[in-house]
């Protein structure tokens, strides 16, 4: 995965899908090229003061901060599966601050330097739900979410395109990936991450994808609310 997507899914779609309530982030605007650093809807899960569990859409930062990180060079937006659970940068989120980061789909180029094909990869379903970590950190006394998405080894329509994917969920598995209750046990940890390798390849079984025009390669030029931005090219 590159570090682009788009998610053109309204607010309510959105709470629909995810059966959310709460804070609505009623700001987001649809979008078909989205890129590091900017803020996009999250969905989190979190106990409220009664001890009720609250699902709510929220805005964060494409750009994973937490706290204790006070250098960086770059953007934080991609984790492989296959260290979410030991590297000091993520383990913490994904032991008790996982979410999800909706999408209708990502970019992907094929070519030589210079000369680089988009691809957009898509699902069955206008909305897919990738995986991700989430993070707060205090900034001039507000609190700051950021969020990276959770990448896997590319299989089937996507494998042909990049050797790696966002790390996709099925609605039966929103529940158990959002729950607050923090993995406490490398057992626990271990059934996360079979069950994250386990759906997410079904639903990489089901991914296609078409070239788009080239236009998309300049994300400082073009409209993000553009929707030609993810038409199939003609002919």
């Amino acid at each position: 995965m590159c570090g682009r997507f788009a998610n053109d899914a309204e607010t309510n779609e959105l709470i629909e899908e995810f059966v959310a309530a709460g804070n609505d982030y009623r700001d987001w605007r649809p979008q078909f090229s989205i890129a590091p650093t900017e803020v996009v809807p999250i969905v989190r899960e979190r106990a409220a003061a009664s001890g009720e569990l609250v699902r709510t859409i929220e805005p964060a930062e494409w750009d994973f901060h937490p706290p204790f990180l006070t250098a960086k060079t770059r953007p934080q937006f991609n984790a492989r599966i296959e260290t979410i659970a030991t590297n000091g940068l993520w383990k913490s989120a994904f032991a008790g601050n996982r979410c999800i980061v909706p999408m209708r789909g990502y970019y992907e180029w094929t070519g030589e330097a210079g000369d680089k094909q988009p691809h957009f990869l898509h699902g069955e379903r206008p909305i897919l739900a990738a995986a991700g970590l989430a993070t707060a950190r205090k900034v001039d006394d507000e609190w700051v979410v950021s969020t990276v998405i959770v990448t896997r080894e590319a299989r089937d329509a996507s494998g042909e395109v990049h050797p790696r994917m966002p790390a996709f969920l099925t609605r039966e598995t929103y529940d158990e990936w959002l729950s607050p209750a923090k993995l406490a046990s490398d057992a626990d940890k271990e059934r996360m991450l079979h069950l994250l390798e386990s759906v997410s390849s079904e639903v990489a079984a089901s991914l296609t994808g078409y070239e788009v025009d080239r236009r998309v390669n300049n994300s400082r030029t073009i409209d993000p609310a553009d929707p030609g931005l993810i038409e199939p090219l003609a002919g």
